[in-house]
């Protein structure tokens, strides 16, 4: 971690701020305006770059109607910071934090048959591996 790098704890946070926020449909300038910064002030929250006070926390919380707790679950400690796992974790973290990603889990939860979700799950790891193989 360089001196520039936002520490791991703060971006988790930040991203699980984000995922909170575009889960309950709240646009960065107006959770911004709601806690008195700009949207370029949430958006170094939301990816770690400044860190969130507790008390910042606390009110972002009761914004977006969730306990503090949550930001923090799944967060990396120290001994899983370093590792293949990790990566892979993130890049799963960063494609669920996209508009496609939420729109997609949106929809995958709303889908009560376990039988039909395995379907999706066997339908995007053939495309996946048909892209893999160039055939897609």
């Amino acid at each position: 971690m360089t001196r520039k790098d936002p520490n791991p704890i703060d971006r988790h946070v930040g991203s699980r701020v984000r995922m909170q926020r575009m889960l309950a449909g709240v646009s960065q300038e107006r959770l911004g305006h709601a806690l008195g910064v700009t949207f370029q002030q949430v958006q170094k929250y939301e990816k770690g770059t400044n860190r969130i006070s507790a008390s910042r926390l606390q009110q972002i919380a009761n914004l977006l109607e969730v306990e503090v707790s949550l930001f923090f679950q799944g967060a990396p400690s120290t001994a899983s910071l370093v590792g293949a796992a990790q990566t892979s974790a993130s890049e799963v973290l960063d494609f669920t934090l996209t508009s496609e990603g939420v729109q997609l889990n949106r929809a995958f939860v709303k889908i009560k048959s376990g039988q039909v979700r395995r379907k999706l799950v066997d339908l995007a790891e053939t495309l996946a591996a048909e892209s893999d193989d160039g055939n897609g």
